[in-house]
């Protein structure tokens, strides 16, 4: 079994700023329980820069997949995301640009830098305010996108600029699966994803039809092929995946 987990509005509620996302006692118990089943590989992806998500998860012996896929560590897994030299010129101006023009203006924005990405969370802004907020983004970034030196996407209140690179979640769950596929060789190999935000939806497409699909908060027009309500419902299941781990002869522990 392949799992894969994001992390914000996934493994914890969706909070106000991406510093008061903590990871809960007991949903991290149960993630350490996983990761020492040894026919389950635990895999926390997420748009967080990796450094960050490792530290926001603190489990050992699990793949953390930071940046929407451009930074993949662990176990026998390793990824480095190729960075055009044009993109970090155009980041660090961009983010320059926000610093100084847009969050003066605007209370409640939050700029997040994660090296190779920028996140604009606006969920602490005013209503009203909202569509400023994006417009003014705009304004910085046109040139950048116009140019295609950056690539523009988006998250639940929150605006992102990535490399202008044909790679998310979607693609880097395919290549933890096929590496995976082929390491176990003629084992047959179970993805499941869960996850509950735009970005995962390159993940649903991708798996669709070769594991379980599942999106926390039902979403009509999400590929996803189940849903869960909300965390702790995805905490519920992971406690029932466990159990039947545990009791499925040769599952093992590492």
């Amino acid at each position: 079994m392949l799992l894969f987990l994001d992390y914000d509005g996934t493994l914890t509620p969706i909070a106000a700023t991406p510093a008061k996302a903590i990871l809960d006692a007991e949903t991290k118990k149960v993630l350490k329980k996983l990761s020492k089943i040894s026919s389950c590989r635990l895999i926390v992806i997420s748009g967080r820069a990796l450094k960050d998500i490792k530290r926001m998860v603190g489990v050992n012996h699990i793949t953390y997949v930071g940046n929407h896929g451009f930074e993949i560590e662990g176990l026998d897994k390793k990824f480095d995301g190729l960075i055009f030299l044009r993109f970090r010129y155009a980041r660090n101006r961009i983010r320059e640009k926000i610093r100084t023009q847009l969050i003066p203006s605007i209370p409640g924005v939050h700029l997040e830098d994660k090296g190779i990405t920028l996140s604009l969370h606006y969920r602490g802004v005013n209503a009203k305010k909202e569509t400023e907020v994006k417009t003014l983004f705009h304004e910085i970034i046109k040139p950048y996108l116009s140019q295609r030196k950056i690539k523009l996407s988006y998250g639940k209140k929150v605006l992102e600029i990535r490399p202008p690179i044909a790679w998310d979640k979607g693609k880097a769950v395919w290549w933890l699966l096929k590496k995976t596929q082929t390491a176990k060789k003629t084992k047959p190999v179970l993805p499941i994803y869960i996850g509950d935000d735009q970005t995962d939806e390159d993940a649903f497409k991708v798996l669709r039809g070769l594991g379980l699909t599942i999106r926390v908060g039902r979403h009509r027009s999400s590929r996803a092929e189940y849903y869960l309500n909300n965390p702790n419902d995805v905490v519920r299941f992971l406690k029932q995946i466990l159990e039947l781990k545990r009791k499925t002869p040769n599952a093992g522990a590492q």
